[in-house]
């Protein structure tokens, strides 16, 4: 069972914890408040280099006191963690409250005003061979997710029937990519070698070619999809990529062989879900590379 395929977990992580996702790979940098409080956890841990990865499952107390630590992908040992821990803790005891002071600007990613979300999910539709494993199986079947932001600009620009360039490369670098197995690798500009995405009367064409310098990996998609406007409001904006992608990125290993199928969705978000919150992967390292585009 994978980590949060079992009822019971989800459960414990729900009712007895308060439940935090971060990117530790911001956080474990950051010099603020919140970057002190993650440090003095995750310094109790067996990752204790914080110029490498610090990824896993912590618990620890208000006062930053560790309790336990899991990296492991099974579900198992981290329900039987959570278990242990929520038996043993003191509901009783009182800690002094930690205050943030002027968050860290370097790691801050700011939703720019008038900004609306899209939910992006991908799938690999076929061309593996059987899975060997359970582990393979779940790979094999994984439906990535992330967010993508359209900015106030471009909303105006779709109400009159304009499909923004900025929009259309946006989501070709950071978008048209498969993230089914980890991070992927983000397309740089020289690599959209074709991108043309139109809008006529609420309809949206379009087709994309990408491809590194060296061949290794390429994306050949076709785009469709609809665009609706309610009161003046951005109401629906869905769109499905499909094409045939072939390569990896470094932590995107064991594709299929050969070609394979793709398929990107585009649907808006309605804010139901906390991850609507959650900035998108190519905002990650330089949020100008992924908003300032032209």
């Amino acid at each position: 069972m994978s980590t949060f395929g079992d009822e019971k977990t989800v459960e414990l992580i729900r009712d007895e914890f308060i439940p935090v996702a971060i990117d530790q790979w911001y956080t474990r940098s950051q010099e603020d408040a919140e970057g002190e409080f993650y440090r003095r956890i995750a310094a109790q841990g067996p990752r204790t280099d914080f110029e490498q990865t610090t990824q896993g499952f912590y618990l620890a107390d208000a006062a930053g006191n560790l309790l336990g630590y899991n990296n492991n992908r099974h579900g198992t040992p981290l329900k039987r963690l959570l278990i242990q821990t929520a038996n043993s803790f003191n509901e009783n005891e009182t800690f002094e409250p930690i205050v943030q002071d002027i968050a860290d600007e370097r790691y801050t990613r700011v939703v720019p005003e008038g900004t609306v979300t899209v939910r992006v999910n991908a799938k690999i539709l076929g061309g593996y061979d059987e899975p060997e494993s359970q582990w393979d199986e779940i790979f094999q079947n994984a439906v990535s997710r992330d967010n993508l932001w359209i900015l106030s600009g471009e909303i105006e620009s779709l109400s009159r029937g304009e499909f923004p360039v900025a929009l259309a490369t946006r989501i070709a670098r950071f978008h048209l990519v498969d993230n089914t197995r980890g991070e992927p690798v983000m397309w740089r500009a020289d690599q959209v070698k074709e991108l043309e995405i139109s809008l006529s009367d609420g309809l949206i064409t379009g087709n994309a070619y990408l491809e590194t310098d060296d061949g290794k990996r390429h994306y050949r998609v076709a785009l469709r999809g609809h665009v609706e406007f309610e009161d003046g409001r951005l109401s629906r904006f869905d769109i499905v990529a499909l094409g045939k992608h072939f390569g990896h990125g470094w932590y995107t290993p064991d594709p299929p062989d050969g070609e394979f199928p793709l398929a990107v969705t585009f649907r808006l978000a309605d804010g139901s879900s906390v991850s609507d919150s959650v900035p998108p992967q190519g905002t990650k390292g330089w949020l100008p590379q992924y908003v300032e585009l032209r």
